[in-house]
């Protein structure tokens, strides 16, 4: 394939982007479609204009790798800037912290442990008979003990999946550390930190190129005849066919936005594991910001639920169910030609930004490689099942 051929990019979220700058850096043409009226997808950000606030529109999004290189390549567009995300959650009229730690389990049952204290304490909680567990459920209950489970998992757990623990994977809850110091950093990546003008400025300066044309507002076909030599398509796999094996399932997320003048709540993320509660957290943006200061707030109570047709998807949901309909959709795009299927949505994955970055620079380096070879490019780069 010749330099200078038209690319076709579907979606100006972070895949979209990453590829588009890559492609036109090699010395592609590239026009990007977005049926949205602003580029970022889900990662979108504005200032809000009466608190000043950074808000992150369709919910908190924290960077967070130990990818040198992604690091690298963020912070090329956009100044990175300390962040560790400290979680709260309430839970039976206390507060206390995540993930699970040692002064979570100390506060939790009244104790003064030490860590291996602790961690001898936990395994006396734990559920013994459970050998190899097969359910959430079976997981936290093998993991830490039915009062842990109760007060900080089962909850939390029907309101953001819609259904029991007893019908979700063992796999969601492996990604839930318990620590048995006073580490309270939710995650364990070398590099953390935020955007400091938000990540829609850091992607804006991404498609900031001669050879990249961005439509916003255009629900682009990707089913009807176009000239590109090629298609990238991060929108909805099921939705590239038409569903025509039905629709995949996925999570959505309502937000509650309100104004607070002053500090309401003290942390970025309190999350809510009472099942008595409808929401599952409340985030206070400008916590997301620390180097800035607002008397204002925005904050935003989350509520998940089924998404339906009209709704933007945010989570796979990837049950028995799910499965069966994404192994028929992945046969229909493996017969596609000039078309490689890229993203969060397109490959029916929950994918963190850092990965998502991750397989977009390797997705469009394969893609240079195979032009140069003038060979065939694949429907996945990275494989949904």
């Amino acid at each position: 394939m010749a330099q200078g051929q038209k690319i076709g990019i579907v979606g100006a979220g972070l895949s979209g982007a990453v590829i588009a700058r890559e492609l036109a850096e090699a010395g592609f043409d590239v026009e990007v479609f977005d049926a949205r009226e602003h580029i970022g997808g889900n990662c979108h950000t504005e200032r809000d204009a009466e608190t000043g606030v950074m808000v992150h529109i369709y919910g908190p999004h924290i960077f967070h790798t130990d990818d040198a290189e992604v690091w690298d390549y963020v912070n090329s567009y956009q100044t990175f800037l300390p962040y560790k995300n400290r979680v709260k959650t309430t839970s039976q009229g206390q507060v206390y912290s995540l993930p699970v730690n040692l002064h979570t389990i100390n506060q939790f049952f009244g104790k003064t442990f030490r860590p291996d204290e602790a961690r001898a304490f936990i395994e006396e909680q734990a559920d013994k008979t459970i050998t190899d567990p097969q359910t959430f459920e079976e997981q936290a209950l093998r993991f830490v003990g039915r009062d842990l489970y109760e007060a900080f998992f089962k909850g939390y757990t029907e309101k953001q999946w819609g259904c029991s623990p007893t019908e979700l994977p063992a796999s969601i809850l492996k990604r839930l550390p318990v620590r048995f110091n006073y580490d309270d950093n939710y995650f364990f990546h070398k590099f953390q930190g935020m955007p400091e003008n938000g990540y829609t400025d850091m992607i804006e300066k991404i498609f900031d190129h001669p050879k990249i044309k961005v439509t916003l507002g255009h629900r682009f076909d990707p089913r009807a005849p176009h000239d590109y030599a090629h298609l990238f398509y991060s929108g909805p796999l099921d939705g590239y066919f038409g569903y025509e094996f039905g629709r995949l399932g996925y999570r959505t997320l309502d937000f509650e936005r309100f104004t607070y003048q002053g500090d309401y709540q003290g942390c970025a993320v309190m999350n809510y594991g009472d099942a008595s509660l409808p929401y599952t957290r409340i985030t206070e943006h400008k916590h997301f910001s620390p180097w800035e200061s607002h008397e204002g707030s925005v904050c935003y109570r989350e509520f998940s639920r089924a998404c339906g047709e009209d709704d933007i998807p945010y989570y796979p949901i990837r049950l028995v169910e799910e499965k069966a309909q994404l192994a028929d959709y992945v046969d229909r795009a493996n017969q596609e030609k000039s078309v490689t299927f890229v993203g969060r949505l397109a490959t029916y994955r929950y994918l963190d930004m850092d990965v998502t970055i991750r397989e977009a620079l390797d997705t469009a380096r394969l893609f240079l490689s195979k032009s140069r070879e003038q060979a065939e490019m694949p429907a996945f780069v990275h494989a949904p099942l």
